[in-house]
């Protein structure tokens, strides 16, 4: 990019990049269009590559940065990572080691700050369960962020390997996931009786939320992430109003894919609850 592209892209506003490995990162979109509806906004789902989740930090590193590039070529000034696993192994590098080189007025923002910041105002003992993909589990994302922001505080986490295919194989409503979930569920609260705030650390797991809740003690709250990831993106552009004036306002969204955009499609009416028209690309 010569300089006078870079000028010019940096003097017109562009739209909001939401970024996910697959399809989960929608229960986010919806979420934030709900709450700003008045913005442009790309989303991006690398699906062939899906899922991430047991993928190496190195791996998804390397993709999450191709797409965060691939969205500011596209003008977006500012990028959600809308992804549990590619917040939690790629964000920090992105945001310390790439946008100083890249382009350091751009913004790459990621799920899991947001909803440790949430937990502090709901938990009343300090004892916080985490369900997620083994790779969010292993990566110790949560952990991390919640002894940094609350250090009295207890986690516990559980990954749960199959709640993403039974959601993408349309089975989230189905009696057979009930076995599943429960399964999970009940080796999280045996690690401690007494959570009484559980994170969903997935953006798939808010399609099987009637289940979970079912399983999970009256006295604990659940946690999706959409509505959290949501209101810290207002207070985010309310304190950042130099960002907030680069991203353009005509209220629409398009959606690309580096699948196909008929089986994207498909697939992303169960969490959008209407139908989509995507793009293919073939960039990253």
């Amino acid at each position: 990019m010569d300089k006078s592209t870079a000028n010019n892209q940096h003097s017109v506003p562009g739209p909001i990049g939401v970024f996910d490995s697959g399809y989960g990162g929608l229960t986010i979109l919806n979420q934030i269009r709900e709450l700003l509806p008045q913005y442009d906004y790309i989303y991006l789902g690398d699906n062939a590559r899906a899922p991430y989740g047991t993928r190496s930090f190195d791996i998804v590193y390397r993709f999450t940065l191709e797409a965060v590039r691939y969205l500011f070529d596209q003008g977006c000034h500012l990028v959600i990572l809308a992804c549990n696993t590619a917040s939690a192994k790629a964000l920090r590098t992105i945001q310390q080691n790439d946008l100083p080189l890249i382009d350091p007025d751009r913004r790459v923002l990621g799920v899991i700050r947001p909803t440790v910041e949430k937990v502090g105002e709901i938990s009343r003992n300090g004892n916080i369960g985490i369900v997620g993909t083994p790779g969010t589990i292993r990566s110790g994302s949560y952990e991390l962020e919640i002894t940094k922001l609350h250090p009295t505080f207890h986690t516990y986490t559980q990954a749960c390997p199959m709640w993403v295919p039974l959601v993408e194989n349309r089975e989230a409503s189905s009696p057979g996931a009930d076995y599943f979930v429960k399964q999970e569920v009940d080796r999280l609260m045996a690690k401690e009786p007494a959570i009484d705030t559980i994170i969903l650390g997935c953006t798939h797991y808010p399609l099987l939320y009637d289940k979970i809740r079912r399983y999970v003690p009256e006295s604990a709250r659940v946690l999706p992430q959409g509505e959290i990831v949501a209101e810290s993106l207002v207070a985010y552009l309310k304190r950042h109003p130099e960002m907030e004036a680069k991203c353009s306002k005509g209220g629409t969204c398009s959606y690309r894919t580096t699948e196909s955009p008929d089986k994207f499609a498909e697939l992303a009416s169960l969490f959008i609850g209407a139908p989509v028209t995507a793009t293919q690309i073939d960039c990253l």
